[in-house]
């Protein structure tokens, strides 16, 4: 075999000889590039024990790289928001968590470009749903946007970068520093958010909102009955969460494969991926439970911000209680790559004159 720098190999110790084992088609010859082609096994065919072991290492490495990670979905239309959260984990994240970020492989140029400067372990959404053989890539490139992003976010765990993740949307920023505990229990468990949701039920019935209350009833019954569950109503975000590799892995050997379903499956039932985690985990216990409130302060709705606001509810207040804040962006439009006019955004403004909210 030629052109493979072995002694550029020998001087590596074998944590950073982990970055090797790519560089193999870089470096090497015809014959690798071949035998790649064939399905072959290179590190094995080229007779080098080194090889054979850095690959061994390599797996271990993946396993062990850590307990927690955290993650963000993101496409397009929210790389400024993407910026603005990957901007404050760079100034928060007092631990130095790793960050990784999803989106489709025809975004990576932009955001290369808007975050240049930041440390982001980009990954493609194709690269995620590649992990589970199970899934139908041609079924998956067929959703639309939400339900889709719902996907990625809930595979992540399968590339094994850490038995946790916290999962972010790009709609969210840290207002304090955080830390791993902030999101692992002291035995080392994920928190899980689990509330029912009261403050927002509260401010819908002020707000008159009938929706959200009529959209929770049905929505917790859905998801209820399929795992055939009975009792109260729980919410399992809003995001950001703490999500458990085994939870999810229960969820797919324990209920969907069993009834020959994926996630995509999954989504068409009941389109919620936080309840499909809460209720796994309710179903089948994969680890302790340790129920938290809401990680970050949430404004589902455009009133509900401009009501608090009217309380005079600050970001420094909100600091007091919750590690950042979620603006959620089906209302707020500030931070959209492309400006558009949009009439329910014109009659929300009448109406908050009206009603003051």
């Amino acid at each position: 075999m030629r052109g493979i720098p072995l002694i550029f190999v020998f001087g590596l110790s074998l944590r950073n000889a982990v970055a090797v084992i790519p560089l193999l088609s870089i470096f090497a010859g015809d014959e690798v590039r071949q035998w790649k082609k064939q399905g072959r096994d290179v590190t094995a065919e080229s007779g080098s024990f080194i090889g054979v072991r850095l690959r061994h290492v390599a797996v271990d490495e993946l396993k062990s790289m850590g307990d927690l990670v955290l993650f963000c979905k993101s496409f397009r239309d929210d790389v400024k928001r993407a910026r603005q959260l990957a901007q404050s984990i760079e100034q928060y994240n007092a631990d130095g968590l790793p960050f990784y970020m999803a989106v489709p492989a025809g975004d990576m140029a932009l955001f290369r470009e808007h975050c240049a400067d930041l440390a982001i372990n980009f990954l493609t959404d194709d690269e995620i749903v590649a992990a589970n053989p199970g899934l139908d890539s041609q079924a998956f490139a067929e959703l639309p946007g939400g339900v889709a992003q719902q996907v990625v976010k809930s595979e992540f765990w399968r590339l094994g970068l850490a038995e946790n993740y916290v999962c972010l949307d790009s709609d969210c920023y840290f207002l304090r520093p955080f830390r791993k505990s902030d999101f692992l229990a002291p035995d080392g468990s994920a928190y899980t958010v689990m509330h029912e949701a009261k403050e927002l039920l509260h401010f819908a019935k002020v707000a008159g909102l009938s929706k959200v209350e009529r959209n929770r009833s049905r929505e917790g019954e859905e998801i209820m009955g399929l795992f055939e569950r009975t009792g109260r109503f729980w919410d399992f975000g809003p995001i950001p969460v703490v999500w458990n590799a085994s939870v999810w892995r229960d969820l797919d050997e324990k209920y969907l494969k069993p009834r020959g379903l994926t996630f995509i499956d999954a989504l068409r039932q009941h389109p919620g991926e936080l309840r499909w985690y809460g209720e796994a985990l309710l179903a089948f216990r994969s680890i302790p439970l340790w129920p938290v409130e809401p990680l970050f302060r949430c404004y589902h709705y455009e009133e509900q911000y401009y009501f608090w606001r009217k309380a005079d509810e600050t970001e420094e207040k909100i600091a007091e209680n919750y590690l950042g804040v979620c603006m959620q962006s089906n209302w707020d439009k500030r931070l959209d790559l492309v400006k558009r006019f949009r009439f329910s955004k014109f009659r929300r403004r009448i109406k908050r004159a009206i009603t003051g909210i």
